[in-house]
């Protein structure tokens, strides 16, 4: 077995434009077929639309959209559509493109098309709306000159975000969610919760692309995943669950792999009568045991959270103080607060009321039900009744805060490579991703400091703080970050 390292979110350009595929009986055609657990509804990439909710990562992910810039294996941002930028003032920021970049209809991705692109992504995108604050946006040839409503040091790297993904909006996007972008592969075939059908983009301004045409399927089960690749119905996975990895490592495979941002996270509900008591959120997060999750459940591949960020951050967790692992604490902490088991079934409760947590998750990321499992253990030694709902339909009950207590998903908190994103997408009052409602004055303050500074050091500082405040405010978790993920996708030897 022999191990790669490459960008977790540009997956699917190594695989789209660097891989020699297995040829069909067409001599001078490549084709490829690919396994995903993720492209999904519930995983918020129903179609390829970078507008529309997540969707911006499978319209990455599989090369169809391009970003004005990106970042490289070091995290550093890097030209991509566009060539360079100038920060002209507080507010304004003039970005030049490459010349001779063209979507894959032809059509030559200027300065006006880019404006049309991100005017609609505002429009249409209630996240990167709040992230870019963008008030104007003027085109000259090939340079764009954008003015936002407030100043935004982070600018650069939102605009690096999949949603960024530019887009050609005079040919529009398709019913079925199909979009023309600058990548190296075209979309002909788009069915959600199905597959994603892809052939070369023969205008491809970028290099050479070697795979003529490629299937993604979505498979959302694990062990249908690992099936497929065995039989070779699939050259290629992503998504397998850790269990399923020691079948694959033999020289009849390749791993490919990246530490990333993406963890395993869990919000709690501030409008429910369970969560909403700062001792039962503090005595959760005292209650997962993180180190035997990722040691024996994850089988190692990926490591126990402290913070929104892993530690490979200079604004990671190394300088944080959280909770640990403490069922005796937690019961003291419990006790203190009038959870007692009063009527000996081994379950607390006060006033009436029994401290059953309704624990929302999903299926296709595969360590998600896993995490639901764990926690419902170790939580019930502590007196809590953890009553799993697992289904394909969370972000329809999600929304609902009377229908759950933790919500448990799988998110990256820094895909921008700047702190700022996860902190205005999840903790402030109008975030868009603040499932459990949560409020803190000094949050709000203190996203108020992160936005006039632009030196790394100083926004890393700040954002120590928000750690901090936003994890365990008082000592009150409002959130408990589980792991830390290892990604990596599974490829035939000769693929």
């Amino acid at each position: 077995m022999r191990a790669k390292k490459f960008l977790a979110m540009a997956i699917a350009l190594g695989l789209a434009v660097g891989v020699t595929a297995m040829p069909t009986l067409a001599a001078d055609k490549k084709t490829f077929v690919f396994g995903d657990t993720t492209f999904n509804a519930e995983n918020e990439e129903a179609d390829i639309n970078p507008q529309n909710t997540y969707a911006g990562w499978a319209c990455i992910r599989y090369g169809v959209g391009e970003t004005l810039f990106r970042y490289s294996d070091t995290m550093e941002i890097e030209p991509w559509i566009a060539k360079e930028y100038e920060n002209i003032d507080e507010l304004t920021w003039k970005i030049t493109l490459n010349d001779g970049v063209v979507f894959s209809n032809g059509r030559a991705c200027d300065g006006e098309a880019v404006k049309e692109s991100l005017e609609a992504l505002v429009a249409n995108h209630e996240r990167a709306a709040g992230d870019l604050c963008i008030d104007t946006i003027e085109a000259d040839g090939n340079t764009v000159t954008i003015k936002t409503t407030e100043p935004k040091p982070a600018l650069i790297n939102y605009l690096s975000d999949p949603y960024g993904c530019i887009i050609d909006m005079q040919a529009g996007v398709s019913d079925d969610g199909i979009v023309i972008g600058t990548g190296p592969y075209v979309a002909t075939e788009l069915v959600t919760d199905d597959h994603v059908n892809l052939v070369k983009n023969e205008n491809y301004w970028n290099g050479d692309v070697n795979v003529d045409e490629i299937t993604v399927r979505t498979i959302s089960d694990g062990d249908t995943l690992a099936m497929a690749l065995q039989a070779g119905e699939i050259n290629a996975a992503y998504g397998m669950a850790y269990a399923s990895y020691p079948l694959f490592e033999n020289d009849d495979f390749t791993f490919s792999s990246t530490a990333t941002s993406r963890a395993f996270y869990a919000w709690m509900n501030f409008e429910s009568p369970v969560t909403s008591d700062p001792a039962v959120r503090k005595a959760i997060a005292m209650g997962i045991d993180k180190d035997s999750f990722v040691s024996v459940l994850l089988n190692g591949y990926g490591y126990p959270a402290v913070g929104a960020f892993p530690d490979t951050f200079s604004f990671g967790g190394q300088n944080l103080t959280t909770e640990s692992y403490d069922p005796d604490g937690a019961k003291k902490v419990l006790e203190e607060a009038g959870w007692v088991d009063s009527d000996g079934d081994g379950i607390r409760e006060k006033d009436g009321q029994k401290l059953e947590i309704r624990w929302l998750t999903y299926p296709s990321r595969q360590e998600l039900p896993l995490l639901a499992e764990s926690a419902q253990a170790t939580l019930k030694e502590i007196g809590m009744d953890v009553q799993i709902n697992c289904t394909s339909d969370n972000n329809t009950i999600r929304k609902d805060p009377t229908l759950w207590d933790v919500y448990a998903s799988a998110m990256v908190t820094a895909p921008t490579g700047d702190p700022e994103y996860f902190f205005t997408s999840c903790t402030l009052d109008e975030s868009a991703s603040n499932n459990g409602h949560y409020h803190s004055d000094k949050l709000e303050d203190l996203e108020k400091q992160i936005r006039s500074f632009d030196e790394e050091k100083n926004r890393a500082r700040i954002m120590e703080h928000h750690q901090q405040m936003g994890s365990y405010e008082s000592g009150h978790a409002c959130e408990a970050v589980c792991s830390w993920i290892k990604q990596k996708s599974i490829c035939e030897e000769n693929a």
